[in-house]
């Protein structure tokens, strides 16, 4: 098959015929139709994940059909349309068992711990707990988009910051994950205010659902904006972007008993924010992570999305051919375009 590999970190990948895969017994081999690009993936390319081992495979927002299907797996068979989390749950370890399959003891992360699916197929394990069924309505570029990004916010909105509606939510950051975030918690219900350094992406938040945008890149006082705005903090606050600037302002930017939820990936020299932590004991708040969502919790996103409520496929930016990935891939500290890229292969 053909495969996006990589034999160094932070030297170009390439596009190479490398071996097929076959399925684990409890896992399937995807056929791999879309898969989207995401900066998570460059953080691998970078280095910055213990997990990797080379040469490797990158890519793990995908969407496509059963392959080939292992001999203990009893709930899929070949030809079924199906995505799967970026984060697979062994299922029957403890936090499996109480639900959690989002951050397993024992993890399977396609792309991170095995090879990925900037490829024309790609193996992946414990099948029956973590795919997930596509309706026929929903096609496979809009469903690689969910990946990790949209899914991500969906729970970070839904499950984590507890979004009411008539609540204010701050989102700092509108790349992929950010929008997602605006996109959702206005669906919730909540006045969404954006924040970011680029026009064109706080104008994009507008057309979304964002009622206020903040351009952090003319506004050096991004907490007054926000508490300005809200008449006092946001009641749930997202760092979409990953970075100690985006990190403080947004536990900062909160009302007292507010909830910040931290979703974008802190590595490297940022792994260790300064945070407020005076403001977190006066004001009561509330820090939280954000890792995934589970296989069983794609039904409530997927109802929404049926319903007219969400609709990602807006979110969807530039498509790239396979052999374009490479470029892609190495390019996405930049932060460059709109929405989400999805690298195609069903075409």
């Amino acid at each position: 098959m053909k495969a996006v590999l990589f034999e160094e970190f932070r030297q170009p990948p390439s596009l190479r015929n490398v071996t097929d895969p076959t399925p684990s017994p409890g896992g399937v081999v995807i056929k791999v139709e879309a898969t989207g690009l995401c900066r998570s993936d460059w953080h691998g390319w970078m280095g910055h994940d213990p997990d990797i081992r080379l040469p490797h495979v990158p890519g793990h927002e995908l969407a496509g059909t059963v392959q080939a299907v292992g001999n203990r797996v009893t709930r899929w068979r070949e030809g079924d349309r199906v995505t799967v989390p970026f984060v697979g749950g062994c299922g029957h370890c403890d936090e499996c068992n109480s639900g959690n399959h989002q951050v397993c003891e024992n993890q399977f992360q396609p792309g991170f711990t095995a090879w990925g699916s900037f490829a024309e197929y790609v193996a992946v394990d414990f099948a029956d707990t973590n795919l997930v069924r596509l309706p026929e309505t929903l096609d496979f570029v809009t469903a690689a988009s969910l990946g990790c990004r949209f899914v991500t916010s969906f729970r970070a909105i839904v499950d984590q910051g507890r979004v009411r509606p008539g609540e204010w939510v701050a989102v700092h950051g509108c790349g992929g994950v950010g929008l997602s975030a605006v996109m959702i918690a206005s669906a919730m219900g909540a006045n969404v205010i954006a924040v970011d350094i680029a026009d064109d992406k706080l104008d994009f938040a507008r057309q979304i659902g964002a009622v206020a945008t903040v351009n952090a890149s003319s506004r050096q006082d991004v907490v007054g904006a926000v508490r300005e705005i809200t008449k006092g903090g946001a009641h749930v606050s997202i760092d979409a972007l990953g970075h100690p600037a985006t990190c403080f302002n947004s536990i900062a930017n909160l009302r007292r008993r507010g909830r910040h939820v931290q979703v974008g990936l802190m590595v490297g020299d940022h792994s260790h924010p300064k945070i407020p932590m005076d403001r977190v004991i006066a004001y009561e708040l509330e820090i939280l992570g954000s890792h995934g969502m589970q296989a069983f919790r794609y039904s409530a996103m997927m109802d929404m999305i049926a319903a007219g409520k969400l609709a990602p496929e807006k979110l969807v930016g530039k498509r790239l051919s396979l052999d374009e990935a490479p470029a892609a891939l190495m390019a996405m500290d930049s932060f460059e375009g709109l929405g989400i890229g999805v690298v195609v292969l069903g075409q």
